[in-house]
């Protein structure tokens, strides 16, 4: 297609358009360099703490606690100095169990904080025995207790445990434990 030539009333155009800007003067140079903005991509956020915490939990050095895991699976814990007739009667049943708390569904920070709560309305309250039921992991990934390790950590860290062991069958089994906590110290 070819173009049609300048025409005459174009010129013109044009003759008016310098004399309209005769008198303008450049803006001063800023030294600024304006750059097209540049899209982010998404980042993955809580994946990257949950990474981060997870690593921060498994630098956090080792414990001066010992978990006992005699089967590989069943949480056992003893204060020292706490008499292994305790565990004994905490794995027969023999105290009654006083409260409960149950942490299906809780996130790993949810579970500590509700666990701190309750650990410190038990010993405000006097309880001596409670159950942790944390689950057994049917749901999670990998089919596997996630909170089932954590408790067992937190619980053993706490002054206020004398010892934990995994619930009797009818108390839940693999999915809880059994804590058995300090008595409140007698006036004389």
């Amino acid at each position: 297609m070819k173009r049609p030539a300048h025409t005459h009333g174009s010129d013109d155009d044009a003759a008016l358009f310098r004399d309209a800007v005769r008198d303008v003067a450049p803006l001063p140079a800023s030294g600024r360099v304006l750059h097209p903005p540049v899209r982010q991509r998404a980042l993955p956020y809580q994946s990257m703490r949950a990474e981060r915490e997870a690593l921060a939990a498994s630098l956090g050095g080792a414990p001066d606690w010992d978990i006992d895991l005699e089967t590989g699976e069943e949480s056992i814990f003893v204060r020292a100095g706490v008499p292994a007739q305790a565990l004994r009667k905490l794995r027969r049943g023999h105290w009654v169990i006083q409260r409960q708390l149950d942490l299906h569904g809780a996130t790993s920070a949810e579970a500590h904080a509700l666990l701190a709560d309750f650990l410190a309305d038990c010993v405000r309250r006097g309880l001596r025995c409670v159950r942790i039921i944390h689950g057994k992991g049917l749901r999670s990934k990998n089919r596997e207790p996630v909170l089932k390790r954590k408790v067992a950590g937190w619980l053993a860290r706490r002054d206020e445990i004398l010892a934990f062991c995994e619930a009797r069958r009818e108390d839940g089994g693999s999915g809880a434990v059994v804590v058995l906590l300090k008595g409140a110290k007698r006036q004389s």
